[in-house]
């Protein structure tokens, strides 16, 4: 953040003020071994391009009088762009069909949709649906989150620095907050994957004299 605001600064001297601040530093994670599988399935393909592969997830949290929000993301994961994070009460397949077409009119039809195995992501219909616009459906292993590792970890980062610092009081609440932190996450916010560059950063056109 620091250096995307111009301010030259050693990240060591970055680490000794957030010690001296009591403030802890992430534990180094155990690096783990992924599973090939040998016929081809999804867990092989990797994006090599904008528009290669989507993934999509829920992410549930709820308003202050107790009752569920489901956040449908969609992830674009070779610029690691959120192309969309939309807060419901519930989510039907039509509801679904009906996001996926905005964003593809708006960014194009990706080559493949990457999901679990639930049941709105293996609905006939929305499969149908994504075989007739010309996306193929690419399902990871029950039970194997790690095989949908970047929508898993944009939901885990979504967790720690969005929902489980805001009350949501309405829908409406929930609505407006989320664009805004979709918005601070594509263009402010630093990537060490992308070189400490948001994946999407916001560009400024002068006026000419």
């Amino acid at each position: 953040m620091l250096r995307n605001e111009g301010i030259l600064i050693n990240h060591k001297r970055v680490e000794r003020i957030w010690r001296e601040e009591g403030l802890k530093l992430p534990k180094k994670q155990l690096k783990k071994r992924r599973l090939w599988l040998t016929d081809g399935s999804c867990i092989r393909l990797r994006a090599e391009h904008k528009n290669h592969v989507w993934s999509y997830d829920f992410v549930e949290d709820k308003t202050r009088n107790g009752r569920k929000i489901r956040f449908l993301n969609v992830l674009d994961e070779y610029t690691h762009e959120c192309l969309a994070s939309v807060p419901r009460r519930s989510w039907r397949n039509n509801d679904v069909i009906e996001l996926l077409s905005d964003l593809m009119l708006a960014h194009g039809v990706p080559e493949y949709m990457r999901s679990d195995n639930g049941s709105e992501f293996t609905a006939k219909q929305v499969r149908k649906w994504l075989s007739e616009a010309g996306s193929i459906t690419a399902y990871i292993e029950p039970g194997s989150p790690w095989e949908n590792g970047y929508i898993e970890s944009f939901n885990a980062r979504m967790r720690a620095e969005f929902l489980n610092g805001e009350l949501f009081d309405t829908m409406y609440e929930a609505q407006v907050l989320t664009q805004l932190w979709v918005r601070y996450y594509n263009q402010v916010r630093p990537h060490s994957s992308l070189g400490g560059r948001p994946p999407a950063p916001q560009t400024v056109i002068p006026i000419a004299a």
